[in-house]
């Protein structure tokens, strides 16, 4: 999952940073509200994580702004102003859960595995398709009950395409995904992920779209066709 945190506090901000990538998120992070709002004009994410106290603009004010714009990505708001009025402006703004500093990284990991579930459209915490099952909260993954190691990578693609089942994701999107602004990546990257999942979880699961990108079918879908 690609999560943009917007935080000005930078010994805050890298730990928040380093406890989702811990998660398997790719965390993309700017110190300011107008950065904020050109990341999200810019880019696609799957989750936003804003701090309200924010230099050159507000984080209410990049929030009213995303809303207007029609974009829906869920927001984690977190902040230091604790009044009840506050935590009502920021939800009625459009937020969908609400942190108050301080706070334990493990309860913001929780609202934002929650967050995903809703917004995903699933009710129970793990992901199951057919014999495979994958635990975000424990980062376990089980093929007919047997444990699979799988590199972190290869991890966060699997949850995304499960998480998407019924879609075929492009690469480009895999891409941003996987590794959002950080640094080069080998041009057969995805491709190489998608092998090993192969590999280890059986030829069947993943289907490739040429010319498109890569999906997991929905049982159904796979009947159907």
């Amino acid at each position: 999952m690609r999560i943009l945190l917007a935080e000005d506090d930078l010994l805050l901000g890298d730990g928040i940073r380093a406890g989702l990538g811990l998660e398997g998120d790719t965390v993309d992070w700017v110190t300011d509200g107008l950065a904020a709002e050109q990341a999200l004009s810019t880019d696609e994410f799957d989750l936003l994580v804003l701090d309200l106290g924010l230099p050159r603009r507000d984080g209410l004010d990049v929030l009213r702004g995303m809303r207007r714009r029609g974009d829906l990505t869920p927001v984690l708001i977190l902040t230091a102003r604790d009044k009840v009025a506050d935590r009502v402006a920021g939800l009625d703004s459009g937020a969908d859960d609400y942190l108050s500093k301080p706070f334990d990284l493990d309860e913001l990991l929780a609202r934002v595995r929650a967050l995903t579930r809703r917004h995903t459209g699933r009710a129970q915490p793990a992901l199951e398709h057919g014999e495979l099952r994958l635990d975000p909260a424990t980062h376990q993954v089980t093929l007919a009950g047997a444990p699979v190691e799988l590199a972190p990578r290869e991890y966060a693609l699997l949850r995304l395409l499960l998480e998407q089942r019924g879609k075929v994701l492009s690469r480009t999107r895999l891409v941003e995904a996987l590794y959002g602004w950080d640094g080069e990546l080998e041009s057969n990257a995805i491709e190489v992920h998608v092998h090993h999942l192969r590999r280890k979880l059986g030829n069947e699961l993943i289907r490739t779209v040429r010319g498109i990108g890569y999906g997991i079918d929905r049982p159904a879908d796979k009947a159907s066709s």
